[in-house]
């Protein structure tokens, strides 16, 4: 299958995972503006749909990973928009489970395919880019499924009352060390996850990211020097 999109009447060519991130992106950026509103529900499952699907294509190219992924995918978009439209405590947590091993399968095979990659390209960086925004998605899941699972585990400002939304934005808090201390955990598990995507955070940056980056300039220039040889 093909590394890039090319978007339709236009000349922007899109690769697989810089696709990937602009999904994720537009689901931070437009989420809080929607969630409030009843009637656009619906966007928010379509922004969860379209990662979804932006995760299926950008592993599309190994059959294998590509078949598993879709065999997760599929009853992850059943349940994620069914929870949109039950208003059933036991399908919300089944979203949340599912999120959770969806998210962990995409990080998994996307960090693969950076450690793997010889070449550090653009979409490779936002491969490494979009699986930070995962493991930030994967652990809001898991603290949402907590607080389900053992209410009072956080304490905040109506937490239980739009509980996702809440661990969207505690979760990120968390991952980036950033720590308003608005929500704060109570419980033991609620404590012990928060500095487990803490370290996990800090460590992804420190290795993988600056890593990366430094080898992608370090590439650049040798391409510079190599083309004044010639």
């Amino acid at each position: 299958m093909r590394d890039r999109l090319h978007i339709p009447l236009t000349n922007i060519i899109i690769g697989r995972f810089g696709f990937l991130l602009v999904s994720i992106l537009l689901m931070c950026i437009l989420r809080p503006f929607v969630e409030g509103y009843i009637g656009l529900q619906a966007l928010l499952a379509l922004f969860m749909s379209a990662i979804v699907l932006s995760v299926i294509y950008a592993v599309s190219e190994q059959k294998r990973v590509f078949v598993i992924g879709l065999a997760i995918a599929i009853p992850t978009l059943i349940i994620k928009w069914t929870s949109y439209f039950v208003n059933i405590s036991a399908v919300h947590l089944a979203s949340d489970v599912i999120g959770v091993v969806f998210t962990a399968y995409a990080t998994i095979i996307i960090l693969s395919y950076v450690f793997i990659e010889k070449k550090i390209s653009a979409d490779v960086i936002f491969a490494a880019v979009s699986g930070y925004f995962l493991i930030g998605l994967m652990w809001a899941f898991v603290f949402s499924a907590l607080e389900f699972l053992m209410p009072g585990s956080f304490q905040g400002p109506q937490v239980e009352a739009s509980r996702l939304s809440h661990a969207y934005y505690y979760s990120f808090t968390t991952l980036t060390t950033l720590g308003y201390g608005d929500i704060t955990p109570v419980s033991a598990p609620a404590r012990s996850f928060s500095f487990l995507e803490a370290i996990m955070g800090q460590l992804y940056i420190a290795i993988l990211i600056a890593g990366l980056v430094g080898n992608y300039i370090a590439q650049s220039m040798d391409g510079n020097q190599t083309s004044k040889k010639q």
